[in-house]
């Protein structure tokens, strides 16, 4: 394909089962990689659909979910702009046709854990809060050792679902272990080369969570822990310009 000035684009067709998911990586590789360039506008969804060889309403979905990002914006009658440019470092750590898959286990997480929280405000017992004090020592101890700490953030979340006393809610965040896992990896191991001031705020962001936890207060403890879960997520995708 030609653009308009004669040079050649890359044509990515989406196939497979999930057309939305390869539409959204394509995306988000191109932006990535400068092709889409921060502050710049888009290709419109015609456009877009022609390139990737796909209907509109799958570049629609494939749009709204870098929107949750907060990748891009819409403005009224001018199309979708790049608000940011996608660490390009994201690639180094995990295939960027798997990140459709992080941004969706955030989603299910929030919805989740955000409720187990709560619960946990009001039915934690002395054990339980013993259990989720300990786990956030142990992540404070990974933070001043500059290390990935991917089990101690796993097991801190598990504590507070635990502490909910409900065990459909710790069955249903254990069967997505594996899937924490490598959304954790991916979060931490490009965390080590940010600041640490960036390590910081996401300690502070569990000490809140906590804190609404020991109060007994469940509002504070589900948006504590919502608020730390969308943060993650929109993290993920910031490179250093953002710090």
């Amino acid at each position: 394909m030609i653009d308009s000035a004669g040079a050649p684009q890359t044509v990515i067709a989406a196939r497979g089962p999930n057309r939305v998911d390869t539409v959204y990586a394509n995306i988000m590789d191109l932006m990535s990689n400068g092709e889409f360039p921060e502050n710049g506008r888009l290709p419109t969804e015609t456009e877009l659909a022609q390139r990737f060889g796909v209907s509109r309403p799958t570049v629609r979905e494939a749009l709204s979910r870098l929107r949750l990002d907060g990748l891009i914006a819409s403005r009224r009658g001018s199309g979708s702009f790049v608000l940011k440019r996608p660490d390009r470092n994201i690639k180094r750590f995990a295939p960027i046709e798997s990140l459709a898959d992080v941004q969706r286990c955030f989603a299910y997480r929030i919805a989740l854990e955000s409720a187990a929280a709560g619960l946990a405000a009001e039915l934690r017992t002395p054990r339980d809060l013993d259990e989720i004090r300990r786990t956030l020592d142990h992540l404070d101890r990974v933070r001043e050792q500059d290390t990935l700490g991917v089990d101690e953030d796993l097991q801190f979340h598990l504590a507070i679902v635990r502490a909910s006393q409900n065990i459909f809610f710790v069955t249903a965040l254990e069967m997505v272990g594996d899937q924490m896992r490598v959304a954790m990896r991916l979060s931490r191991s490009l965390s080590l080369e940010r600041s640490r001031l960036r390590r910081e705020v996401v300690q502070a962001e569990h000490r809140e969570i906590v804190n609404a936890i020991e109060k007994g207060s469940s509002v504070e403890a589900a948006e504590a822990m919502r608020l730390h879960l969308g943060n993650a997520r929109r993290r993920l995708f910031e490179g250093p310009q953002s710090e």
